[in-house]
């Protein structure tokens, strides 16, 4: 794998940087709604609430610095390359979200349980942090919908891009009620966004 020089660098650089292991892991639905290992660089402080609100910002306290630096050029997502080889994922598909969170959805949204998930995906392209819970479980849907060639094509073509961009990397809003996962309407009728 001509990854391998590169991926061990980076794992000494997290422990060289911060305390901790290099690896984060975590229970993600699959397909069909199975549990796996998923596989991300550790980019917060060890102390970190592993099921916390995403960062807003770079500045968020709770990231490392090198932390900062590997989310935003998406490089703390290269573990999830074993998890590909593993069969949990896919280059392409909706991206991984809690087991936790399945009963959350309506039916339409755990359409997106009926393709392995993806390393990347048209929620990644099409605003990334910029979009709702609600706008990105709806482009999973409709990856499902309209998977094939021409359309993982796409996405590979546009992640590309977007990673340089270095667009839309931190969440601005996580649901249409919800400004940070687990706190309701508080937090929207506060900031009146």
């Amino acid at each position: 794998m001509l990854l391998w020089p590169v991926l061990v660098f980076i794992v000494a650089v997290i422990r060289l940087s911060s305390k901790g292991a290099a690896i984060f892991k975590q229970e993600r639905a699959g397909k069909d709604g199975k549990a796996f290992t998923f596989y991300k660089f550790r980019t917060m402080k060890i102390d970190a609430d592993p099921f916390g609100a995403s960062p807003k910002s770079g500045d968020d306290p709770r990231l490392t610095r090198t932390g900062k630096f590997l989310r935003e050029y998406s490089l703390d997502e290269l573990p999830q390359l074993f998890n590909i080889l593993n069969g949990d994922m896919s280059v392409i598909g909706p991206r991984p979200l809690y087991v936790s969170q399945i009963s959350e959805w309506d039916e339409r949204q755990k359409k997106r349980l009926l393709v392995k998930p993806g390393l990347t995906g048209l929620a990644q392209i099409c605003g990334r942090g910029g979009l709702t819970r609600e706008e990105k479980l709806e482009l999973d849907v409709k990856y499902v919908e309209t998977a094939g060639f021409l359309v993982d094509m796409k996405v590979i073509l546009a992640t590309i891009a977007q990673v340089f961009r270095r667009k839309n990397i931190y969440e601005k809003k996580y649901s249409q009620t919800e400004y940070t996962r687990g706190e309701g309407n508080k937090q929207i009728k506060n900031n009146k966004l």
